[in-house]
């Protein structure tokens, strides 16, 4: 039986707080590959998660300033989603 792969998390992951609500920015990779996946997770436990990964994890980082900066908070309801 194969072992799980070893989950890499980027030390840019962290609970953010703005608008009075807090989500957890989870950035991480699988341990051979060298693509960042990015998940944001809100106050209800609900995850969205990007398709894509990014190149590095700052990129993955700034992507998810961005989406707050365009959307807001909003952005991360109790609707799961998916972003392309």
């Amino acid at each position: 039986m194969e072992a799980d792969p070893k989950i890499i998390y980027s030390s840019r992951c962290t609970k953010f707080a703005k608008d009075g609500r807090v989500v957890e920015v989870n950035i991480f990779r699988l341990e051979l590959e060298t693509g960042w996946n990015l998940e944001v997770v809100n106050e209800h436990n609900t995850s969205t998660v990007w398709d894509d990964p990014f190149e590095t994890d700052e990129e993955a980082y700034a992507e998810f300033l961005s989406t707050v900066e365009e959307e807001g908070m909003a952005a991360f309801e109790d609707v799961p989603t998916v972003v392309h």
